[in-house]
Order: structure tokens, then sequence, then C-alpha cells
């Protein structure tokens, strides 16, 4: 534990003389907080998290959407720690492959097979490997209002951030658009035959219209492309196990993570068995090298997913997820509409993964009143980057929120007036992924 009196600037220094970035995650960086927001955590219980200085306060976001279910939940973490104890990593499988890779799958369709690994990177550039040597194909189409796919060539060299990239790779994604049936028809008929696998996140912030995600499979279908599925949002939030199951539909592939093991490092890989097995040893097919990783099924983190399921399957915890949501909706936009602020401060996406806009005077989407908005609720003990909560909140933290976001829009409200600048203190926060700077 670091001691308070390290000024957290001298911290931000100093981690940034050593790591790039400042941090492992881009979306964790300090450039995407306003100043005055905690230099770095050093402990999290339930929904509750301190920095370095000993402040105090409610988390959304939590860990990049990873945990679900609370910071240090103690049955998952005396899960991890019992298995701990009896050694994290063999020179053969563990039994804890087994045990695991039938609980996850018996949440699933039958048929499909699993791979475990660390993050959701691996597991969907895993899925498209088998994409393209199922199909002999190269084309990726990818949905181009999903933010993030991978940190992999395929994917980011499509972003902004594209230093360092192959071209050569980066030129054969190729972007559709979601609820939109007819962008991808269009990239089938620009490309006939060369389309391996078409990836989407099955819900962002817009839900799927209906047919949206049948269709899409049907065509693909028909067209010979593998579907892959990116539910590392979803799964474990919009429904058990995904958002594939909450619409009845089920793709060839299915990546999962982050609330999978609640923020312990596992990842999965889950599809169809024609598909998976080749990854393992065929003899009449090249096999594909695929999620082949030392820590890929670290025994503790397998110990702790298994306790996800447990937690998941005795408790309502997506109806949690959903009731504190609505609740925590309901506040907000109530605040919004008391202040006449509706219009440049909402809310969307489903009650379980709230996300929130700030708009100017114009209704033009603004960092510095985003920057604006934390700012304010920082002060008042809210670290936010978005309203995602977890199985911790409860009504007093929805609550406490509430009234926070209710004194934080009266400070937005007279920014729109006499200007932003005005209010703001210190830098606005920029854009995790972007060219420069």
């Amino acid at each position: 534990m670091r001691s308070p009196s390290i000024p957290p600037t001298d911290l931000l220094r100093r981690i940034h003389e050593l790591i790039p970035g400042g941090c492992h995650t881009y979306a964790k960086g300090d450039d995407q907080f306003p100043e005055g927001a905690p230099a770095l955590i050093v402990r999290g219980a339930g929904c509750h998290v301190w920095d370095t200085e000993g402040r105090e306060f409610i988390e959304y976001g939590m860990g990049l959407r990873a945990v679900t279910l609370g910071h240090a939940y103690p049955e998952v973490v005396q899960a991890a720690r019992d298995q701990m104890c009896d050694g994290s990593n063999y020179t053969r499988p563990s039994v804890l492959e087994l045990e695991c890779a039938e609980r996850l799958l018996s949440l699933l369709p039958p048929g499909q097979m699993v791979k475990f690994c660390k993050d959701g990177s691996t597991a969907t550039s895993g899925a498209l490997r088998l994409a393209r040597a199922h199909t002999g194909r190269e084309k990726i189409a990818y949905c181009g209002e999903h933010p993030f796919f991978s940190y992999d060539d395929w994917f980011i060299g499509t972003t902004e951030m594209d230093a360092g990239t192959s071209r050569r790779v980066s030129g054969t994604s190729l972007a559709f658009h979601y609820n939109d049936l007819a962008s991808i028809e269009a990239l089938f008929a620009e490309h006939p035959g060369e389309i391996a696998a078409v990836i989407l996140e099955p819900e962002r912030e817009e839900p799927p219209e209906a047919g949206f995600l049948a269709g899409l499979i049907e065509l693909c279908h028909r067209e010979g492309t593998v579907v892959v599925f990116d539910e590392m949002i979803t799964g474990f939030r919009w429904h058990l196990p995904g958002a594939g199951a909450l619409y009845g539909v089920q793709p060839d592939l299915s990546c999962f993570g982050k609330a999978l093991s609640n923020g312990f490092a596992l990842s999965a890989l889950v599809g169809r068995r024609e598909l998976m097995e080749l990854g393992g040893p065929v003899a009449d097919r090249d096999r594909v090298f695929l999620l082949s990783t030392t820590h890929g099924a670290e025994n503790h983190a397998l110990a702790a997913s298994m306790a996800v399921m447990d937690v998941y399957q005795r408790e309502d915890v997506v109806g949690h997820l959903h009731r504190q949501g609505a609740r925590l909706r309901e506040g907000v936009m109530a605040a919004a509409r008391r202040l006449g602020v509706e219009r440049q401060f909402f809310l969307s996406g489903r009650d379980c993964n709230l996300v929130y806009a700030t708009c100017d005077a114009d209704g033009n989407r603004s960092q510095e009143f985003r920057t604006l908005f934390m700012q304010e609720m920082v002060a008042r003990g809210i670290l936010g980057p978005s309203f995602v909560l977890s199985f911790s909140h409860r009504d007093e933290e929805i609550d406490r929120t509430v009234e926070a976001v209710d004194a934080s829009l009266e400070v937005y409200a007279r920014a729109l007036q006499d200007g932003v600048g005005r209010h703001l203190r210190g830098r606005p926060v920029r854009p995790a992924i972007r060219r420069r700077g």
C-alpha cells in the first residue's frame, strides 16, 4: 500500500516513467479522467474503492465491466485462495480445466467445446483464426459501430491508433453497420466467397431490431461464413450466460470474459465442435495453433470462475443488475429533467450497462462537458466513467449517486449558460483510441 504522503502528481509522474501510457489498459489512463480523480487505487471492497490519499469512492465501470459481483467478493476470493494453496500451474492439465469447462458448457446449447485464455483480444483473434482455417478464406467483416474487438492488427489497424500495424493484415477487415443486413449483404456481393467470419457484439447501447441477429446468422450460413459473437460485455450481464441466450440465437463461436471470473484473468472461446476441433489433433485437416498459452488455464482463475457461476445460479445477479440500473436511470434522468439538461445529459444502454452522454448547448458530444461532469462527481465521492454497476451496488449507493448527480448537474447547467471553461479545473479528458498525443 502506498503512503498517503506521496503526492498524486508524483505517483503519476513515476508510473508514466516506468509504464508506457501510465497504465496497462488505455481506458484506465489518467487522460481518461479529470484532474483531481484518484491517481492510483489501493484497494476495493464491494462497489467502493480507496485511493492513495485514503479517499473513498463509490465506483462504476467496475474494472472495465469485469467485476460484476463486486471487488474482493468473498466467495470468489476464497475459492481462488484455496486453489492457490494447491498450486497455480502444472505440467499436465488440471482437473479444474475439465470441471470449469463442464460448468460453463452446461449453461450453453449442447455440442460445443471451450478453450480458456486470458483476455478478450486473444479469444476473438483465436475465433477468427478458426474461421479462416475452416473456410479457407481470409477476409473478416466486423461491426463498425462497436468500438473494440482486439489489439491485434486485424482490428486495431482499422482504427486511428494504427501505428505499427500491418496494412496487409488490416486491409482484410471490412466494416458493416449494426442493425443493417443490407450493409452485410453488400460486403458479400463485393467480396464473393472471400469472407471467413462476421464478428459483432450481439448488443451495445442500441438493441438489435427484431430479426436482425437471426437474419445475420442465416445470411452468413448461406454464404458459408462463420458467425462470431463478442460477448465480453454482454456475457454474464445481459443474461446467463449472455445475449445470445437472451435473444434465442446461436452463433458458431462465442467469446466470453470479464464477468466470467469477476475480475480474475480468464476468458473463453466457445463454439461448435466442428470448428473447435481444428485446434486439436485432427486426422484429415491442418491443425490450427489455437490459444496455446502457458497461463491460459491458471487454476485459481478457473476456481474463481466456478465460484462466480455458483453465485449466478444461486442468486438473481442479472435481475439485480437490471433492477438497480433501472433505479439509477430513473433518478439520474429525473435530476436532468429538473434542471432542464435532459437534451445535453442523458443515459443509453440496457439498465445493467448504463453509459451517459455529455453534450454542449448545441447538442454536440463534448469531452469538456464529460470532464466537468466527472470532475463534479469525483468531488462528491463517485468515480464513474460510466454508470455500469455491480451486484454490490445496493439502494444506499444508488441513492447517494443520484444525489451526487443532481448536484453535479446543477454545475453542468450553469456551464451551459456561462461556458464550460469557467468551471473546469484542468485539461479535458480525451478519447482512449486516438492517433496522436
